[in-house]
C-alpha cells in the first residue's frame, strides 16, 4: 500500500499559511516576508513535496528548463566550493518549485563564448539563464539573452551587469572592508593582498573595500604587496612565497577567496611558520575548508547556496509574472566576517 503523496494544501496546513501563500512562495514571488518564506521550505523540505513539472508543462507548454552557466577555463581548477555551492542552492529551489536545471561551463575566453550561452535558449529550450561571475557582469551577453526574448538573472555581478537584470549577491566591498578592519583593530599595519582573476568584477570589489579600509588610517600602496591569483590552492601556495619574501615582510595576508588562503596556510607550514603569531591569514566565503584547515580560517562568510537558491527564486518569478516590476531587482544577501584562528592581535 503506498502512502498518499502530499499536496500544496499539506504544505499550507504545516507551514500555517494560506494556500496562495504557498504559491506564491513556490513560484518565487515577492511580497512574501524571509520569515514565512523559510517556514514554507521548511514545510516542502519535511513533507517531501514535489511540484509536478510534467502537468506543469503540458498546461503552460513551457520547457521548465533553467540553465545555470558558469565559466570555465581548462587551465585552472574551477572553484569547487563556490560553484557546487551555488548549483546545489539551485537544485534544491528547482526541485520544490518543480523545474529543472541544465549546469553549463562555458569558457570565457573562446571567442564563441556568447554563441554557447546563446545556445542554450534555442537547442536546449531554456526558459531562463542565471549567470554567475564573470558573466553576470557581460552587459553584451546579458543583452543578447534579452533581446532573445529569455529571462536572466545574474549572481554576485559587480558591475555595469547589476542594472541590466534582476541579480542576487552580497556587498563584496564592504565585505573586504570589514574582514580588514577587524585586521587594523588587531594591530597589523603591513598587508598581503591575493587578488582573484582579472575582470572578475566582484573579486575587485573585495580588493576595492581593502584598500578603502587602509586609506582611512592613512595606509596606501606602501604598506600593502598585491598579487593577483586565480582563486585555486594552487596560486594561494605560489603567491605566498613571493609575499612572505618580499621586503615589506607583510605581518597579515588577505586573500580573495579561501581556497587561495588555505593555499597560504600549506605555504606557512611549510616554512615552518606559526600561524597566526608569525602571521595573521584570512578568506573569504566560509567554504568547508575554512573549519577543517589548522588552525581555522578566519573568513568572511556569504550564504553561497541561498545565493543559487534565490537565483532560482527570482528567475521563476520572472517567468510565472509573479514578478512584473519593469525595473530590474536586486537583492543583497547579508555577509558577516567569522573571527577563527587565523587571526590575532600583533
Amino acid at each position: 500500500m503506498t502512502s498518499k503523496r502530499p499536496t500544496i494544501d499539506d504544505v499550507a496546513r504545516l507551514s500555517g499559511v494560506a494556500r496562495v501563500t504557498v504559491s506564491r512562495v513556490l513560484n518565487g514571488g515577492p511580497n512574501v516576508r524571509d520569515e514565512v518564506r523559510a517556514r514554507v521550505m521548511q514545510a516542502v523540505e519535511q513533507l517531501d513535496y514535489k511540484v509536478n513539472p510534467q502537468a506543469r508543462s503540458l498546461a503552460g507548454g513551457a520547457s521548465r528548463l533553467l540553465a545555470f552557466v558558469f565559466a570555465s577555463d581548462p587551465e585552472n581548477d574551477p572553484n569547487s566550493y563556490y560553484e557546487s555551492a551555488l548549483e546545489l542552492g539551485a537544485l534544491r529551489a528547482c526541485l520544490a518549485l518543480g523545474y529543472q536545471v541544465l549546469v553549463q561551463n562555458v569558457p570565457e575566453q573562446t571567442p564563441d563564448s556568447h554563441k554557447r550561452v546563446l545556445d542554450l535558449i534555442t537547442t536546449q529550450r531554456c526558459e531562463g539563464l542565471i549567470l554567475s561571475p564573470p558573466y553576470s557582469d557581460d552587459v553584451a551577453l546579458i543583452e543578447a539573452v534579452l533581446a532573445q526574448g529569455c529571462k536572466v538573472v545574474t549572481v554576485s555581478p559587480g558591475g555595469p551587469g547589476k542594472g541590466k537584470a534582476d541579480g542576487v549577491g552580497v556587498d563584496d566591498e564592504a565585505g573586504g572592508y570589514d574582514v580588514t578592519r577587524e585586521l587594523l583593530r588587531l594591530g597589523h599595519r603591513r598587508f598581503g593582498f591575493i587578488a582573484g582573476l582579472e575582470g572578475h568584477l566582484s573579486a575587485d570589489r573585495r580588493l576595492k573595500g581593502f584598500q578603502r579600509a587602509l586609506a582611512e588610517q592613512g595606509l596606501g600602496e606602501g604598506d600593502c604587496v598585491i598579487l593577483r591569483g586565480d582563486f585555486t590552492f594552487r596560486s594561494g601556495t605560489h603567491l605566498a612565497s613571493r609575499l612572505l619574501d618580499h621586503a615589506l615582510k607583510p605581518t597579515a595576508l588577505v586573500c580573495a577567496n579561501d581556497d587561495m588562503a588555505a593555499g597560504v596556510l600549506s605555504a606557512a607550514h611549510a616554512r615552518g611558520l606559526n600561524i597566526p603569531a608569525d602571521l595573521s591569514i584570512t578568506g573569504f566565503d566560509d567554504a568547508p575548508v575554512a573549519a577543517i584547515v589548522w588552525p581555522p580560517l578566519t573568513t568572511v562568510h556569504q550564504p553561497v547556496k541561498v545565493l543559487g537558491q534565490r537565483a532560482v527564486e527570482l528567475l521563476v518569478a520572472r517567468l510565472t509574472g509573479a514578478n512584473v516590476r519593469p525595473e530590474p531587482v536586486f537583492e543583497q544577501l547579508e555577509h558577516a566576517v567569522v573571527s577563527r584562528q587565523t587571526t590575532t592581535a600583533r
